[in-house]
């Protein structure tokens, strides 16, 4: 059987994460698998991982202190700044070290790297016999972190971005290299037998509570929104380093009893309130797919995002599954979810096209495109 280790930063929450979760249990349906973290954040995985897998921690006792020294400068805790700060060079320098070690020891047929510190870690360190394919999730509008991407991709076999529009570009920028671009989107992992019959009078939302997520504009939405329909509710999924901005917005917005922070919510969970909710709402200004978008039409959900966010753009056909806001325009997104919570009809038209839409990506439709790249394109190289 041939072996596949996946390279990753963390197994906590996050939609990378979910990502590598799904691909690992994809794959270990047919292949020897293994994932090579750098941090052990929490005790168990976030997300479920096939007990086929097997799971290596290169820093178990190591975490990253980010908040930890934010905190100290907020503070002006000028010995624990000392302190943090050694200690974030060193997590830095174990970070590197310890998995270039690890991709030197590498013992599989193909290594797959989940960020783009790993793919230049990989193409430099990893065996020149041994198969590289090198993921992307990030799209953020920067042209800086395009070139980054690309100068990491040296010695790669194979680059995997998630998105249509990811792949345009790169394979722009990767003509003339002996790097092979290929599409393969995310997918869902789950696919509900049972849709919401989206009658309960509440709109969800999830995600990281960060700048790039959008929820403060989220929040300015939801206030024209209740304007028109004080009986709905907002339920937000997430947590982060924006959670006290958030709350005192919506503290100053006077909106505690019309919106509700959950905090981190495990997949069954968050499963659970996509089945007992009626709309879905992103605002991000930046995705490059939008995994947990096509979760919600898989529960036959409406969906609305900015445009800003090139990843909502592949998957909301507008007006038909969804809608696409133009130019981050606050207005005009409360006015189309004003328009779905008053005409139930709509509602339910765009939720049944949306759980359609929602069947390009089952585990069984995406796991082909990978088996091919996989049995067609790697494996014949052997």
């Amino acid at each position: 059987m041939k072996k596949i280790t996946i390279l990753a930063l963390h197994l906590s929450t996050g939609g990378v994460e979910k990502a590598v979760s799904t691909l690992s249990n994809m794959l270990a349906k047919q292949y020897e698998v293994e994932i090579i973290a750098n941090y052990r954040i929490e005790e168990k995985p976030a997300f479920e991982i096939d007990s086929r897998v097997k799971i290596e921690y290169l820093m178990p006792n190591l975490k990253p202190n980010a908040k930890e020294f934010k905190e100290a400068l907020k503070n002006f805790q000028v010995i624990r700044i000392l302190k943090e700060g050694i200690k974030a060079i060193k997590i830095l320098y174990l970070r590197r070290i310890l998995m270039i070690k690890a991709i030197k020891n590498l013992d599989c047929d193909i290594a797959i790297s989940t960020r783009y510190i790993h793919s230049k870690l990989l193409g430099k360190y990893g065996d020149k016999q041994m198969i590289k394919i090198a993921q992307e999730h990030n799209n953020n509008g920067n042209k800086r972190y395009v070139t980054k991407i690309v100068k990491s991709l040296k010695k790669i076999d194979y680059f995997v971005p998630v998105s249509k529009q990811l792949t345009q570009i790169y394979k722009e920028k990767l003509k003339g290299s002996t790097v092979k671009c290929i599409y393969i989107p995310n997918c869902l992992q789950y696919y509900p037998n049972i849709a919401s019959n989206l009658k309960q009078p509440r709109v969800l939302s999830a995600g990281r509570f960060s700048p790039e997520k959008g929820f403060l504009d989220l929040i300015d939405v939801f206030e024209i929104v209740s304007k028109k329909n004080p009986d709905w509710c907002l339920t937000i999924a997430g947590d982060g380093q924006e959670r006290e901005k958030i709350e005192k917005k919506i503290k100053e917005k006077k909106l505690q009893n019309k919106i509700q922070l959950l905090g981190f919510q495990k997949e069954k969970e968050l499963n659970e309130l996509m089945l007992q909710s009626s709309i879905y709402v992103m605002t991000s200004f930046h995705e490059s797919f939008g995994l947990v978008l096509i979760e919600a039409e898989s529960y036959g959900l409406p969906i609305l995002a900015f445009d800003s966010a090139e990843g909502p753009k592949e998957i909301i056909q507008n007006g038909e599954n969804g809608f696409l806001i133009e130019n981050r325009n606050k207005e005009e997104m409360a006015d189309k979810i004003n328009e779905l919570m008053i005409n139930e009809e709509l509602r339910q038209t765009i939720g049944e096209k949306a759980r359609e839409e929602s069947q390009q990506y089952k585990v069984e439709q995406v796991e082909k495109m990978w088996y091919e790249l996989i049995e067609k394109d790697c494996f014949n190289k052997f």
